[in-house]
């Protein structure tokens, strides 16, 4: 926090500490949530979409995962309408709170063996029931985090929405490693996946009291009808935004989400090592996020977006090569070539996404927009990647997916965005 605390106004450290915190602390909650999800796929296949190929098991339970992303943009539509019509705080508290019962309740959901069809049923309803209320959560904050940015720091405070996220994935996965460590693969089968998603319910609860605690503002004069102007009248700037963003999805999916499952499945490496790998990747990227931001409140935003998505573009395939071995050292290598990526492009698109949505849809165009890239490329990049695995028989096509992506996303900053750096936030 003493990077927070430096970059805040004179006199203004602690307030600057509590809007940065209460900001990025949905976040935590989100991401952990979706990231103990996706590292325990193998575990909720096989409790919930049992088959006699695993890797059925495996893709039907990131059906489940995609699911919840699907129902994302709706969501935000929602919330960001919350945003726009009511003000910022009202929607980031009510946001929290419908994270945390979708959450616990899939730490008390009986499985396949106690009930059937319904087991499947039932987690599919809470994944979208999830996606619902995260919808608004990760733009929201970073709508909030860059409206409240003193000037020449909007890139800065912005990031610390995608820093909550990473610490909440970081979060998950050392859950995962510790259950790893102190039960047994039987112990974990049997009732030890249930907990980290009983433990979510704690960051909930901070959230609430955290966002709670912030003050009221008004809702911009400008917001008259954010829904049809989403569409209407926006709707090049939102469609802009959702290509910006599609390797920012996919990229940070493939790289961190399904990596554990692809260490394990493909790579065959044990569990407890490939959790040691994520964890720690995702410790690093703790640590590049904040540093990429202040580079971009230097250099802009575009350098950062086009130098971001021409690695994965270009680099992707050679990182998963690196990835699909046997050797922890070369695995860790290219998990940390995935992780400057996406801290490079995150270090721009973050502040970027803001500041080229008109003030008028700014929650609701933005969510829509991210949600829309997120939710449709994003949450369904595990399954897409694990069935390409299969269809194809090349344990690298998860990089030439993650390319591809980057390519459409690295055209779009070239060609189709301003740089938004020294603009005001009108």
């Amino acid at each position: 926090m003493s990077t927070i605390a430096a970059a805040a106004p004179p006199g203004a450290g602690p307030s600057a500490r509590t809007t940065i915190l209460a900001g990025l602390i949905g976040n935590v909650m989100e991401w952990y949530d979706f990231a103990v999800y996706g590292y325990f796929a193998t575990v909720i296949g096989a409790l919930f979409f049992p088959s006699e190929d695993p890797a059925v098991s495996v893709i039907a339970a990131f059906g489940a995962f995609a699911a919840g992303f699907l129902a994302r943009p709706f969501g935000g539509l929602i919330f960001g309408r919350i945003g726009d019509l009511v003000g910022r705080r009202r929607a980031l508290t009510l946001s929290v709170v419908c994270m945390a019962v979708p959450t616990v309740a899939i730490a008390l959901l009986p499985t396949y063996e106690a009930i059937g069809l319904a087991a499947p049923v039932l987690i599919v309803l809470l994944r979208i029931v999830q996606g619902l209320s995260v919808g608004g959560e990760y733009t929201g904050s970073v709508v909030f985090l860059a409206e409240k940015a003193p000037r020449g720091r909007r890139a800065f405070y912005a990031s610390w929405s995608l820093w909550g996220a990473v610490a909440g994935i970081l979060l998950g996965s050392a859950a995962g490693l510790v259950l790893t460590n102190l039960l047994s693969d039987a112990e974990v089968q049997a009732w030890g996946w249930r907990l980290p998603f009983a433990l979510g319910a704690l960051v909930a609860v901070s959230g609430w009291f955290l966002r709670r605690g912030m003050a009221e503002e008004a809702p911009p004069e400008a917001a008259k009808a954010p829904l049809r102007d989403t569409f209407g009248r926006y709707r090049g700037a939102v469609l802009r935004v959702v290509l910006l963003n599609l390797v920012n999805g996919v990229s940070f999916y493939a790289a961190f989400v399904y990596s554990v499952t692809y260490l394990k499945e493909i790579d065959g490496l044990q569990e407890r090592i490939a959790f040691d790998i994520n964890t720690a990747a995702m410790a690093l990227l703790l640590v590049f996020v904040p540093l990429a931001a202040l580079l971009a409140e230097r250099v802009g935003r575009r350098p950062m977006i086009v130098a971001g998505a021409a690695l994965f573009t270009l680099g992707a395939v050679p990182l998963y090569h690196l990835i699909h071995g046997s050797d922890p050292a070369l695995i860790f290598l290219g998990e940390v070539g995935l992780a400057l990526g996406v801290a490079l492009l995150n270090g721009g698109i973050v502040a970027a996404n803001v500041e080229l949505m008109p003030k008028a849809v700014r929650c609701t165009g933005l969510a829509f927009a991210y949600n829309a890239a997120i939710g449709l490329f994003g949450g369904t990049t595990p399954m897409i990647v694990a069935w390409l695995i299969v269809a194809t028989g090349d344990p690298v096509a998860p990089g030439w997916y993650v390319a591809a992506a980057g390519a459409i996303s690295l055209l779009t900053a070239l060609f189709l965005i301003r740089e938004t750096k020294d603009e005001q936030l009108a």
